[in-house]
């Protein structure tokens, strides 16, 4: 059977004792474990996935900002996601919960078409060499998952600072027919840390927002 192609690498990286702890103790209270169970809203508000979350800082940053919204952040890297449940706690945050697991498969087995009010992506691995291109998360295919889970009007928000990358991802989202371009300003984020490294390296940040459209058919 032919393994599909990842767009991450499980990197083992050191975890903290303070991480370690909030994997065992508080996942079970923030935490999604990843199954067949669709995910959704306990109070009806809307739903935000995050995909590839990293140590949380601007997880968490969006959800204080949007106590109106639940969020979902989903990350595959242990530190990451212990960074994140400690920051859950220590805000008190009811509307962020955490699924440790593959995005792509989360989207596929646990969010329902037409559920979701956006998606972000800030800054996936770029995979920058051209023979790991095959590698980068955003595809065509990907593209068409994404209309799927999003509701009509809502929209994904993705952020790179390597240009031919944002020039990829601004073409798969614009050749693919359920998606239309947002008009700058439409969606707002707080700089990441990655944002922030790439800056004083002088790359330039680009940001891209697409639209569901309405009655488009995914």
């Amino acid at each position: 059977m032919n393994r599909p192609i990842r767009s991450f690498v499980l990197r083992q990286g050191r975890t903290t004792p303070a991480q370690g702890r909030a994997l065992e103790q508080l996942y079970p209270k923030y935490g999604i474990a990843f199954s067949e169970q669709k995910v959704s809203s306990a109070r009806n508000a809307p739903l935000v996935v995050e995909i590839g979350s990293g140590m949380g800082e601007t997880t968490i940053e969006i959800a204080k900002a949007h106590p109106e919204a639940d969020f979902i952040a989903i990350e595959v890297h242990g530190p990451g996601v212990g960074s994140l449940l400690n920051r859950i706690d220590a805000e008190g945050l009811n509307n962020l919960r955490v699924i440790r697991h593959d995005a792509v498969e989360v989207l596929e087995r646990m969010v329902p078409d037409g559920s979701l009010a956006a998606i972000h992506l800030f800054f996936p691995d770029p995979w920058p060499k051209k023979r790991t291109h095959k590698r980068r998360l955003v595809q065509p295919a990907f593209a068409s998952l994404i209309g799927r889970k999003l509701a009509a009007g809502g929209f994904v928000h993705l952020a790179t600072d390597v240009p031919d990358y944002a020039d990829h991802m601004a073409d798969v989202f614009s050749r693919d027919g359920t998606f239309a371009a947002a008009p700058a300003g439409f969606a707002e984020r707080p700089a990441t840390k990655f944002e922030k490294r790439g800056r004083k390296l002088g790359h330039p940040i680009r940001d891209l927002v697409f639209v569901r459209r309405e009655g488009a058919s995914a």
